[in-house]
């Protein structure tokens, strides 16, 4: 399979408002996560909580998150929350506006490998933690999957996977007016649009809520894969579309030892890969680096493998082990070199540029690039962190060479460096 983890520390909490998590140490979570990713092999980070509601600000926070991890090398997938303001809610059409919006903008980065649309929208008692709590959720589920599959498909962005995930499991009457909904609202177009389904399962903790012994987490590993699969016939969705455990994990408070929950850790990681083949899982993701806080009473702050001020518990060692030993391995994404080039533009007189001469950067990949930085001879310009990436470079009445050449260094958002030159004739 491939292995990833989710490296954000905040949980949706089934219950009060979540406590606010204790601020992330980066180093620190960059050290953490060099040490679990197997060498050679790919390590997908999966990122939580990006809220429509949160507008411009949470596309800033994510698309930096995003660069952030990708620049190291990691693939990346977003969790697209439905999660409305009250002036959002219900709006299906500036819904899938918003979705088409995020297509294109991560899609830019060739290392943000899939979106899931909306969060767990079978779970309807938990607006914090799942989208199922707001007006319009299963079809902001359908609309949103076709719509971001159709904008993938426009901007040739077939690395791009589309899904979206089940919470195992909600009251049986419940999930079967759900899974009727994603056929009777998307029909085959719905499916059509998937790539992958996603699995959240918590045995032990949500469903079922006890477990007698640590040998029954990986019955409940099974079954949850199982009815997943059941569920998944009645839209008709085909077994060949593979299944993503997106969410799996255990927390460790007062009666519940770290001990545990490493062994449990053990138990369920295996049981999803002996099964891989029978429910054609390609993907398993632990929930989560680090607990939100160590000191919280809310049983949601604790899933992680290291506590809050970054001391690693026992199932760290574990599941770095077993992500050496089970991870696949696969051709790292193509990164081919950007469409884009260098341009200048001024007042043509003859064979050279009077006046005021700017460089542009042009082309069809500009999207690609974080920031640049244009040069001419010795001088260096004022970084550009926003398109169009263009500076002027050359002044009238400025003594010097009669022929220059402009060069400017692109920063990519998955962390490379491009460069380009261009020369050309200042009229004196």
């Amino acid at each position: 399979m491939r292995f990833g983890i989710g490296p954000l520390v905040q949980a949706g909490q089934i219950g009060p408002a979540p406590s606010p998590a204790v601020p992330e140490q980066p180093d620190r979570t960059h050290s953490a996560l060099a040490r679990l990713r197997p060498p050679g092999r790919p390590f997908v980070l999966r990122l939580n909580r990006f809220f429509w509601s949160d507008g411009e600000a949470g596309f800033r926070r994510y698309l930096a998150l995003a660069d952030r991890f990708t620049s190291r090398g990691y693939l990346v997938e977003l969790q697209v929350r439905y999660h409305p303001s009250a002036a959002q809610e219900g709006d299906i059409p500036a819904w899938t506006r918003h979705v088409r919006e995020v297509v294109r903008r991560f899609g830019a980065n060739p290392r943000v490998v899939a979106l899931q649309i909306a969060n767990e929208v079978n779970l309807t008692i938990s607006a914090d933690s799942s989208d199922g709590a707001y007006d319009g959720a299963r079809e902001a589920l359908v609309q949103g999957v076709i719509a971001a599959k159709d904008e993938a498909r426009r901007r040739g962005l077939s690395r791009l996977e589309i899904g979206f995930n089940w919470a195992y499991r909600f009251d049986p009457a419940s999930e079967e007016s759900f899974w009727r909904s994603l056929r009777d609202r998307g029909g085959a177009p719905f499916v059509r649009a998937l790539d992958w389904i996603g699995l959240d399962a918590y045995p032990g903790t949500v469903f079922p809520p006890f477990e007698a012994t640590t040998a029954d987490y990986r019955d409940g590993m099974v079954n949850a894969m199982s009815t997943m699969r059941c569920f998944a016939r009645t839209p008709g969705i085909p077994e060949s579309v593979p299944m993503k455990v997106e969410e799996n994990g255990w927390p460790t408070f007062p009666g519940r030892s770290r001990q545990m929950q490493a062994d449990v850790l053990a138990v369920m990681v295996q049981a999803v890969h002996d099964f891989r083949g029978t429910y054609n899982v390609s993907d398993y993701r632990w929930f989560n680096l680090r607990d939100g806080d160590t000191s919280s009473p809310q049983p949601f702050q604790h899933f992680g493998l290291f506590d809050s001020s970054y001391v690693e518990k026992p199932a760290f060692a574990v599941y770095r082990r077993l992500v050496d030993r089970l991870a696949r391995a696969e051709p790292a994404p193509s990164l081919r070199r950007p469409r884009v080039a260098l341009r200048v533009r001024g007042k043509r007189r003859g064979r050279c540029l009077d006046g005021l001469v700017r460089g542009v950067v042009l082309g069809s990949d500009r999207a690609l690039i974080r920031h640049s930085r244009f040069r001419l001879g010795s001088r260096r310009f004022r970084l550009d962190r926003r398109a169009p990436f263009s500076r002027v470079v050359h002044r009238p009445g400025r003594r010097g060479a009669h022929r220059h050449v402009a060069r400017a260094a692109l920063r990519l958002r998955d962390g490379r460096l491009v460069r380009l030159r261009r020369a050309f004739r200042a009229c004196r």
